[in-house]
């Protein structure tokens, strides 16, 4: 009875292991398949009758020769004759790793020269090759597909192309002239732009359309890239800063990778070269979320009317360090490039702006910085600074940073209601 038992466990077990076998495949690492190699021999003598069919006793796939081949045939053409015989050969690999095997030939068949080409290299031959990642762009350069039919409701692609129609060719509105000589007062101001904020998300809105990344890191980038705006080093804009500079800092140098086996084919050897990005030297683009912006706010006494005019914008990003013995945190900043804004501003006309509450009552980013619909904290002034020190050099406190800010936008407030009498 036991053993009846016994049986009847089996069969069942030996039936289930045998299909999930052959559904999942066994849990063992794939054996290599063994070497194959064809090619041609040719006959060196000058002959009118076919000579026998060759033969030789092995094959060796390092060296690509035969052991004990047929007398008077050799693996290359003999030389300054015009017609000759060739047999072809193929042959397997005896067992894997064993690096011979035996040719099988087939009959002899004459040949003009020219005719046969020298045979191709064996899957298991050395290839070479040089690839370029880094060419593609980084994780802000993504190539945004265009819409082949309109993306609105009013798009009708077979009368016009729906990307002229959502980028209409808008220029900014030129700024009033304002005489020098008719400034009764002017200041320099620093201000940031927190994208983390709730009133600023529309600088991070991770959107795409016909005009690309809605990203306004992206639009800048872009704009650098493709519509010839240079960028700067520092605010006064004196030394020009290049793209390919700009995207090694947030991407990370580049790095050569070079691979000695084909991954998809495992046991061909290939000497292939690629460059990547290294983004353990890059930044992280959520730590881009800082815009600085540099202003100038001048009152004019011909109008009698304050004016705030944007000189110049910049991305930063924040960097967090750990320290490895206490394990505390700190953060720093770092400016990634300058921005005339006036170069801008005609990009700028044609940019869309996210707006959260309805898609139709979108504005432009030129309209946006002009209308002042954003909010920030201002981090440096030219006024009363004789060292010319940001307000965090200055305050260690960062919530007394946050009220001498508030306290030169009262006080420039205050300055033009002062000059009004009621």
């Amino acid at each position: 009875m036991r053993k009846i038992y016994l049986i009847l466990f089996l069969i069942p077990f030996t039936c289930f292991y045998g299909v999930a076998q052959s559904r999942f495949g066994s849990a063992t690492t794939p054996v290599k398949k063994p070497k194959y190699d064809e090619g041609i021999v040719y006959y060196q003598v000058n002959s009118v009758t076919a000579p026998a069919k060759p033969n030789a006793t092995s094959f060796d796939f390092n060296t690509r020769n035969f052991t004990l081949l047929a007398k008077n045939w050799l693996p290359s053409a003999p030389a300054g004759a015009s017609r000759y015989w060739t047999a072809k050969y193929s042959v397997n690999e005896t067992s894997v790793g064993s690096g011979s095997g035996s040719p099988v030939f087939e009959a002899p068949v004459l040949s003009v020269a020219g005719s046969n080409p020298p045979p191709a290299p064996p899957d298991t031959s050395i290839s070479t090759s040089v690839t370029d990642l880094t060419k593609e762009g980084g994780e802000l350069e993504k190539k945004v597909p265009k819409s082949l039919r309109g993306e609105y409701a009013t798009d009708n692609y077979k009368l016009n192309d729906s990307i002229k129609a959502f980028n209409k060719k808008v220029l900014a509105l030129d700024y009033e002239y304002l005489r020098e000589d008719d400034w009764l007062f002017s200041e320099f101001i620093w201000r940031d732009i927190d994208a983390r904020e709730k009133f600023n998300q529309t600088f991070m809105f991770e959107g795409e359309d016909n005009s690309g990344d809605q990203r306004f890191l992206s639009i800048l980038l872009n704009a650098i890239k493709y519509d010839s705006v240079w960028a700067f080093t520092g605010d006064r804009f004196t030394n020009r800063k290049y793209f390919e500079d700009i995207i090694s800092t947030i991407n990370g140098p580049k790095k050569l990778d070079v691979y000695d086996e084909d991954p998809n084919r495992p046991g061909v050897q290939v000497r292939d070269s690629v460059y990547t990005f290294d983004r353990s030297k890059g930044l992280k683009v959520d730590s881009i979320y800082t815009f600085r912006l540099k202003e100038q706010w001048i009152f004019d006494k011909e109008s009698s009317r304050l004016y705030s005019r944007i000189i110049g914008i910049c991305p930063v990003a924040t960097i967090t360090e750990t320290d490895k013995v206490t394990k505390k945190k700190t953060q720093s900043q770092q400016e990634l490039f300058w921005i005339y804004y006036p170069d801008l501003r005609n990009i700028l006309s044609v940019k869309k702006v996210y707006n959260p509450n309805s898609y139709a009552g979108r504005g432009t980013w030129d309209a946006l910085f002009e209308d002042r619909r954003y909010t920030g904290r201002i981090v440096k002034t030219s006024y009363d600074n004789p060292k010319n020190k940001y307000i965090q050099e200055l305050i260690t406190n960062p919530l007394f940073r946050l009220l001498e800010g508030e306290n030169i936008k009262t006080r420039i407030f205050n300055y033009e209601q002062s000059l009004w009498s009621y």
